[in-house]
C-alpha cells in the first residue's frame, strides 16, 4: 500500500501543506510542489503564515488526492527551510527553478525569474517524509 500512495504522491502537482499555527490549530494552504527520493519541494515566500509557522514548529502534514478524489496520500515529515532566495544566481534560487522545473516545465525567461524569486524572497521548503498513509 505504501508505494501506491508515494505513486500518488510522484503523480500529481497540487497539494494541501498543513502547518500547525502558534495557537495549534492547523494552517492549510494549497500549494504546487514535487516529489522525488522521498522528498516534497514547495516554493514558498517569506513572510507568509505558512513560512512563520514552519519555522517556529518544522513539523507539517502533507495531503494530495487522485483526480478522482476518491484516493487521496497524506504525508508527514519535518521541514527543512533553504534560505531566502539573495542573488539570482545562489543556491536557493538553482533548487527553486528545479521546483519550477519540475512542475510546469520550463520557463519562458529564466533570468526574469531568477531575479522574480529574489525579488519575491521566495525560499524552498522541504519535507523529507518519514510516515505516508491514506486511501490509495
Amino acid at each position: 500500500m505504501e508505494d501506491r500512495l508515494l505513486a500518488l504522491l510522484s503523480g500529481t502537482r497540487d497539494g494541501v501543506l498543513t502547518t500547525i499555527k502558534r495557537d495549534g490549530r492547523p494552517q492549510l494552504s494549497n500549494v504546487g510542489f514535487t516529489f522525488a527520493d522521498g522528498v516534497i519541494r514547495i516554493s514558498v515566500t517569506d513572510g507568509r503564515a505558512k513560512t512563520a509557522n514552519l519555522r517556529r514548529d518544522p513539523r507539517a502534514s502533507f495531503y494530495a488526492t487522485a483526480k478522482s478524489f476518491r484516493s487521496y496520500a497524506v504525508a508527514e515529515g519535518t521541514a527543512e527551510l533553504t534560505p531566502v532566495a539573495a542573488d539570482p544566481h545562489d543556491a536557493t534560487v538553482t533548487e527553486l527553478v528545479e521546483v519550477y522545473r519540475a512542475i510546469a516545465g520550463e520557463h519562458p525567461d529564466w533570468d526574469e525569474y531568477r531575479a522574480a524569486m529574489v525579488n519575491d524572497r521566495r525560499l524552498v521548503v522541504r519535507i523529507p517524509v518519514t510516515r505516508v498513509y491514506g486511501v490509495a
